[in-house]
Parts: C-alpha cells; sequence; structure tokens
C-alpha cells in the first residue's frame, strides 16, 4: 500500500513539473517595448508564483518562456545567453537544445521574440515528447505555444486576439490571453470549468530595471472555480486605467506614454538635441527635460494639466501640445 501512494505521489508530481503552460512572448518596434504572457494549471500551491516562473522579460532585447518540464537551469542558461552572447531566437532555439541541461530536450518547449538586430524577430521550439495537444505559431514580433492544450484552438484564438486588437503591446498581450480564457485550455483544469490556476502579463518599457517591469502583474493562486484570466483582465484594466498613450499628428513625433509611478516614457523621433519644456495651467514653466536620443524617462513636475513646448537646439518652436489625465489633441506647429 506504501508502494502505491508513493507511486501516485511520484506520477502527480511530474505531471506538475511537466508545466503544461499557454502563453506567448511580443516585441513592439514602434515602442521598443518586450513583454509575455502566459497561464498554466499549477499556481502557488505547487510552485511559487505560479505560471510566471516561465517567463524572463529583458528590457531592451525580448522576452524568452522555458516551459513544459520546466527546470530553473533551462531558464537561466537561456536568459544568460541572450544577455551576454546576444543570441538571436532562432539561435537560442537551437543552443537550448543542444545543451538541455537535462540531456533531455524532446520534453521542453520554448517561445522568444527580440529587437535587437533593429527588426522584430521571434522562434519557438516544441520538442517531439511534449504532452499534447501541442505546438507553436510563430509571427513576425511574436511566439504563441502550448502544451497539453484542449487542442489547436486555443493557440490559434490566442494569435487572433493579439493580431485584431488595435491599442499598445500590453492591451495586445491581454486580449490574447482572452482569446485562451476556454475552461479546460488547459486540460488539466477542465473539471474546474477554468482554463488555469494562474496566469501572468508583463511589459518592460526601454530603459527598465529587469527588476522592476512597468507593468507586472501577476495571479499566482485563485480560489477553486475562479477564472484566472478574468483576475487578471481586471487587474490590468485597473492599471491601464492609470496609462494612456498620445499620439501626436505625424509631423509632431513624439510618443508620450504615462506611467503608474509619476513618470512618462517620451519617444522622440526628430532633431536633437531638443528641449521639452512644460508650463502648468497659470502659465508658470515648471520642467524643461532635454531630449538628446529616441528615448527619456521624465518625472512629471506636478500633477494635472500641462502645456507643452518642443524647441530644436536653434531654440526654433517645432510644436506645442497640452498633455494631462485629460489631454486634448495637439496643436502642432511648424518651426518659426
Amino acid at each position: 500500500m506504501k508502494l502505491l501512494v508513493l507511486f501516485l505521489f511520484c506520477l502527480w508530481n511530474a505531471t506538475a513539473l511537466a508545466q503544461d503552460t499557454f502563453s506567448i512572448v511580443a516585441v513592439d518596434m514602434a515602442t521598443g517595448q518586450v513583454g509575455s504572457a502566459g497561464a498554466t494549471c499549477l499556481d502557488d500551491n505547487q510552485i511559487a508564483g505560479g505560471a510566471v516562473i516561465i517567463s524572463d522579460v529583458i528590457p531592451d532585447v525580448g522576452a524568452i518562456h522555458t516551459q513544459s518540464y520546466w527546470i530553473p537551469a533551462n531558464q537561466n542558461a537561456a536568459n544568460f545567453q541572450v544577455t551576454n552572447f546576444a543570441l538571436s531566437p532562432e539561435e537560442l532555439m537551437d543552443w537550448l537544445q543542444e545543451n538541455d541541461a537535462e540531456n533531455n530536450p524532446a520534453v521542453r518547449q520554448y517561445g522568444m521574440a527580440d529587437l535587437v538586430s533593429g527588426q522584430a524577430r521571434a522562434a519557438a521550439f516544441t520538442g517531439d515528447n511534449c504532452m499534447d495537444w501541442r505546438g507553436h505559431i510563430v509571427g513576425e514580433n511574436y511566439a504563441i505555444q502550448g502544451n497539453i492544450l484542449l487542442g489547436e484552438d486555443i493557440l490559434t484564438q490566442m494569435e487572433d486576439g493579439f493580431l485584431s486588437t488595435e491599442g499598445t503591446l500590453a492591451e495586445k498581450l491581454m486580449a490574447a490571453m482572452q482569446g485562451a480564457n476556454v475552461a479546460g485550455a488547459d486540460t488539466r483544469c477542465l473539471d474546474e470549468g477554468v482554463s488555469s490556476r494562474s496566469a501572468f502579463l508583463r511589459v518592460a518599457n526601454p530603459g527598465d530595471n529587469p527588476n522592476n517591469l512597468s507593468l507586472d502583474l501577476v495571479i499566482s493562486l485563485t480560489p477553486f472555480g475562479v477564472e484566472p484570466i478574468d483576475v487578471l483582465q481586471e487587474a490590468f484594466d485597473n492599471w491601464n486605467a492609470s496609462s494612456h498613450v498620445l499620439n501626436p499628428k505625424e509631423d509632431a513625433p513624439l510618443l508620450i506614454t504615462r506611467q503608474v509611478d509619476n513618470t512618462a516614457l517620451l519617444k522622440w523621433s526628430g532633431p536633437t538635441p531638443a528641449e521639452l519644456i512644460a508650463f502648468d495651467e497659470r502659465g508658470a514653466q515648471v520642467d524643461v527635460v532635454t531630449l538628446s536620443g529616441p528615448w527619456t524617462t521624465w518625472t512629471l513636475p506636478t500633477s494635472g494639466l500641462l502645456f507643452l513646448r518642443l524647441v530644436d537646439a536653434n531654440g526654433d518652436l517645432l510644436f506645442t501640445m497640452p498633455y494631462g489625465t485629460q489631454s486634448a489633441s495637439p496643436n502642432t506647429q511648424k518651426g518659426e
């Protein structure tokens, strides 16, 4: 009897470590953002953090997922190779197969997307011994992968959500997750009537600290029968309500992404250096920001409505625009 109990425990433990997962990694060349999202039927009771253990998001580089019989050795090796040797997604897939920590790459599944080369790249790998249904989809700037799934539709619905959603990278990743919001998407959760038990959504802006991403939502544990993707959606909606993007007209190429920590990320594709001068509603100058590269982090000087004036190195006006929680469309003016 003791031997039978031990055998069943070992069988359950092996299944838990199988880390049956559906996930997506993606990058956005327009904003320089990199991100990932995913879910699994495991939660914090089985492994600390639940699904998020598969995710490495490396700001200014890309995102990597290692899943299916997940082990930290392969995850750490993948991160190290990309960070230190700048392997492309395709090169990383080959390297991980050749250097599997347990010499068993056929049970692994990987996905990576990056923007290091000045263009979006992505690749994925699914071992022949991953549990069915298994597979992956690779697009220009994303890779979607899953194993022990209800069927191929889980991945194609994730892709449809990602591609059909207009908005930020975070919004597209959240839509991809909703594509897998199907009871039993991870088949071990079918009897519970949910897709999974834990989920995550992570996005890094250029210059982010890898340990402090601009968006890092982790639902590591949910009550029985509660859908973690719905919980993730609610958390994302709350986060997204405090973040917005303003897109000036094409002849004033300044992108402002509001962050949740009283900062804004400025993307400027015009001539440098340039100066962004901020005035409050009374017309008093409250800040000056020098734009010397494509990306600048700006600590907002005050809350409420600001009026922004951008000038080039000669002091010539490039454009003006209001900015705030209720900011209107920019009033673009050419240099005088």
